[in-house]
């Protein structure tokens, strides 16, 4: 199994003291949190996309490039790439150089994003959102992997014999589908053969763990081996301790201040309690061998081999968390290592980039270098995005 932290970049008030970093801070620590999840071991490191309050995540290829050149080990994902409301052309050159200067260490999570105010920013409708994301997805596939590209789509110009730079380092970089709640994505994911990743935190298990069987059903449909699907799942909070006691000690006033502000914001919070929270909920809260016999139990219905856990505090103090991180990475993660398998592909670059002038644009061959890299790897047989 292989171990994600992840950060939205909320900037809000600390959940419990109410003390509001400044922009400048919430950036510096959320640049201390990667490094924290390379020193101690993680296996990727994830920055989110949002375009409204109170996230100040819109730029992602900025922030997972300044970590890039800080970290040497770690994977950078997007958590996720919202392709519905940006140019696929133009995410493709931010995304190609990214995995440029990180040496491949890129994989990307796409979605169409969540919120009413970011997509009112971009003018994108609720009728149009779904297929401007396949879409999206579709012509950033193909400019991956071919060195020209002509397409007619409905939501950007067209595009005729158009080359698009750089040239990308892993041929192809792997695309994983985030999924919330909605078939869209899950469809998208197994028509292509890509991984899928279940947010899998708002809610208890059920509808997550459904998405994920339609997800293996579509797969199957579609052709692909069983054997090479591959399920990451979120966490809706992570806190170990020594003894239960004590994780849920340290956390309740953490739950007791996000319930409460759900509360004033007129929303009904789906767990009540804090012991309802830790028993049905996603969240990781107690003692090391609670979590591993948890993470086992969602492991059973999801049959994912990718975890994360949120990458800052939360509410926490910041020796609570590194602490708690810490125990996760020498008493948890060694024992679901060992347990669960890791995705059925390799947790390296994708075809690291061949010598200069091979199959790489510079002969203008437009060879597709990824035809044949196992999962995210075009076909002839796939859907592509044709003149309509």
């Amino acid at each position: 199994m292989k171990f994600l932290a992840i950060s939205l970049v909320v900037h809000a008030p600390d959940p419990v003291t109410g003390v509001r970093k400044t922009t400048h801070e919430r950036f510096r620590e959320l640049i201390g949190n990667a490094l924290l999840a390379e020193e101690l071991g993680f296996d990727g490191f994830g920055v989110g996309e949002r375009h409204e309050r109170p996230f100040i995540s819109s730029s992602p290829p900025v922030v997972l490039s300044h970590i890039a050149a800080l970290t040497s080990r770690i994977r950078l994902f997007t958590a996720v790439t919202t392709l519905s409301l940006l140019d696929p052309v133009r995410a493709y050159e931010d995304y190609a150089t990214l995995d440029h200067l990180s040496g491949g260490r890129l994989d990307l999570i796409i979605g169409k994003g969540n919120g009413t105010a970011q997509r009112e920013l971009f003018a994108v409708t609720p009728e149009d959102q779904w297929d401007r994301n396949a879409e999206g997805y579709e012509l950033f596939r193909r400019i991956w992997r071919q060195d020209r590209v002509s397409a007619s789509p409905r939501f950007r110009p067209g595009l005729t014999d158009a080359e698009v730079w750089p040239r990308p380092y892993q041929r192809p970089v792997r695309v994983w589908h985030g999924s919330a709640t909605s078939r869209e994505s899950v469809d998208l994911a197994a028509r292509y053969g890509d991984p899928l990743f279940s947010a899998n935190v708002s809610n208890p298990i059920e509808p997550y763990a459904e998405l994920v069987r339609h997800y293996r059903e579509r797969w199957e449909h579609h052709g692909h081996d069983p054997s090479r699907a591959v399920v990451g799942a979120g966490t809706a909070g992570y806190y170990a301790a020594r003894t239960s006691q004590e994780a849920v000690a340290a956390y309740r006033p953490l739950f007791e201040s996000q319930r409460d502000f759900q509360r004033n914001q007129g929303l009904e919070p789906v767990f009540a309690t804090l012991e309802d929270f830790v028993e049905r909920s996603s969240a990781l809260i107690g003692s090391p061998q609670q979590v591993i016999e948890k993470v086992h139990r969602q492991h059973e219905r999801l049959g994912h081999s990718v975890l994360h856990l949120r990458a800052e505090a939360s509410g926490l103090t910041d020796a609570q968390h590194r602490e708690s991180l810490e125990l996760f990475q020498s008493d948890i993660a060694p024992a679901l290592r060992h347990a669960i398998p890791d995705p059925a592909f390799p947790w390296a670059p994708v075809n690291a980039e061949p010598d200069p002038g091979v199959g790489d644009g510079e002969d203008g061959s437009g060879a597709d270098a990824g035809s044949d890299a196992g999962p995210g790897a075009v076909s002839a047989s796939e859907p592509a995005l044709t003149d309509r």
